[in-house]
């Protein structure tokens, strides 16, 4: 997948945005998809590959939260919600069964194919990680490894299934451990934002990968170290 011609599903119970964003998004050479309700989004993006998936988080009758739930028992497809200004405690929840990006309505054109293009810049390699000379690409620890080809990670010995976004952050923490970096740090090399970006939205997924890693493995979730008043640190067991 190249980023000018990913498949991008676009769901909105609103026909009006639907036009909106296959009009921009197309412009970018990315190919669209619509779905204008939850059951029609989950049942195209279960049959379906998508890059990215652009999800309402207020749909009739089942909504972006259970979507993105559900979606998340079989696929690890990116999402970005879009969600209503009044909607941030729904939007936390958003992060938490798994979304990796928001953006506010009434939106502007040019911040959605911003962050569109974020998401996809990544692929299966960051600029980030290209410039490792690790040939073999595993980072181990003590608690916890991190297999880069097979984006694999391991816990106390089990298996962890993470997000995409989940997997990038603690990757760009344990490539550079004992190393402390910001919230805007994070957000410009994980999430690629430079313009927009709200700081929750780091605190949100480092505490939703301290949960997943806590279940199999304490020592493993005790790793990744908030520093207070700066940002966070995956730090090595002495």
């Amino acid at each position: 997948m190249t980023d000018t011609n990913a498949r991008i599903l676009v769901v909105d119970d609103e026909e009006r945005i639907r036009r909106l964003l296959r009009m921009y998004l197309e412009k970018e050479g990315y190919e669209i998809e619509e779905a204008e309700n939850g059951e029609m989004a989950l049942q195209k993006a279960t049959a379906q590959d998508f890059d990215l998936i652009l999800l309402d988080l207020m749909l009739p009758g089942m909504d972006g939260i259970e979507v993105c739930t559900r979606l998340r028992q079989s696929k690890a497809t990116p999402v970005i919600m879009l969600t209503a200004k009044g909607e941030e405690a729904n939007r936390v929840q958003g992060f938490e069964v798994g979304a990796d990006d928001y953006v506010v309505k009434p939106f502007s054109p040019r911040e959605v194919i911003y962050r569109v293009k974020a998401i996809l810049r990544r692929s299966s390699a960051t600029a980030y990680l290209s410039k490792e000379s690790n040939s073999s690409n595993n980072i181990v620890f003590p608690h916890l490894i991190i297999e880069h080809d097979a984006h694999r990670v391991t816990a106390g010995g089990q298996e962890v299934t993470l997000t995409p976004k989940e997997y990038e952050l603690l990757h760009y923490l344990a490539v550079s451990p004992d190393k402390v970096f910001s919230r805007e740090e994070l957000l410009k090399d994980v999430w690629n934002y430079e313009f927009f970006g709200d700081l929750r939205t780091v605190d949100t997924h480092v505490k939703r990968l301290r949960e997943k890693l806590n279940k199999v493995s304490a020592e493993a979730a005790s790793m990744i170290t908030t520093v207070w008043g700066v940002g966070y640190k995956l730090e090595v067991p002495k």
